[in-house]
């Protein structure tokens, strides 16, 4: 296969383009060799990194990964105009071809302003469900280890970490009584809240911590460190990170690229 162009994300009908490449034996797809050297990947290891992302972001939406990655007989997959969205925002935005997918993608679908707000909403999701895993993951371990009020054990990470409890920190943040304030946090108070989780979880497996108090005390201090952490690298504390949209709606703006994307007319086409 010759070398493709050094950007093949544009939409100058005058030259061949992304739309170009694909597929069209069915709905519209790319094998995933081209998709990979279109976006400026040499070998498989980071590409692949951005691959299985883009399918767990498919497993969040409660999406077939089958429906836009499908298995080939050479192994590799033909990949939907929706399934290359998803490696694109999934992929090193340092790489220029990366960054040029991502503003073509988020070009045709204008789901959100700005591309950086494509990749905001995908890592938003995947990071969210890191979370909901570990807190289940933390839920089994204290209850192992003796825990008896999760409410109660559950509060002490928030007090550490936030300087108040839960139900003070929805008030400050202006988050409803029944939201869960992590449908409303950004990426970056997201990743903070698991590593607060799994450390919480590390310390109390590595230490054999056992008895309510005790637990308490744990999920305390391991949020305190968290907090210092968050001061001393960015200088902000975490009940001042502002409140994002609810992933809920974030995940229906996701779906709703979908139905943009997999029209399956070329964005030139004017249809």
């Amino acid at each position: 296969m010759a070398s493709l162009p050094a950007n093949v994300f544009h939409f100058d009908e005058d030259r061949p383009g992304f739309e170009d490449l694909g597929n069209e034996n069915g709905p519209t797809h790319w094998h995933e060799s081209i998709l990979m050297e279109a976006l400026g990947y040499e070998s498989d290891q980071g590409f692949i990194k951005a691959l299985t992302r883009a399918k767990q972001a498919c497993l969040s939406l409660g999406i077939q990964c089958e429906d836009h990655f499908v298995r080939q007989q050479d192994g590799k997959h033909a990949i939907t105009r929706f399934g290359c969205y998803l490696v694109a925002m999934n992929g090193d935005p340092r790489k220029p071809q990366v960054a040029a997918a991502q503003a073509y993608f988020a070009a045709i679908a204008e789901t959100f302003q700005t591309h950086l707000e494509h990749v905001e909403a995908i890592d938003r999701m995947l990071i969210r469900e890191d979370v909901k895993d570990g807190e289940k993951s933390l839920a089994g371990t204290v209850q192992a280890h003796g825990v008896q009020k999760h409410a109660f054990f559950h509060n002490k990470g928030y007090l550490g970490m936030y300087n108040m409890s839960l139900s003070r920190l929805k008030e400050y943040k202006g988050i409803g009584a029944k939201e869960n304030p992590l449908d409303r946090m950004g990426r970056a108070e997201l990743a903070a809240n698991l590593f607060r989780i799994t450390q919480t979880e590390a310390k109390i497996t590595r230490d054999n911590i056992r008895g309510q108090s005790r637990l308490e005390d744990a999920a305390f201090d391991v949020g305190r460190e968290v907090r210092h952490t968050m001061e001393r690298v960015s200088g902000t504390v975490p009940e001042e990170l502002p409140v994002a949209e609810d992933i809920r709606r974030v995940r229906g703006k996701l779906k709703g690229t979908r139905k943009q994307l997999e029209d399956d007319r070329s964005p030139n086409s004017g249809e």
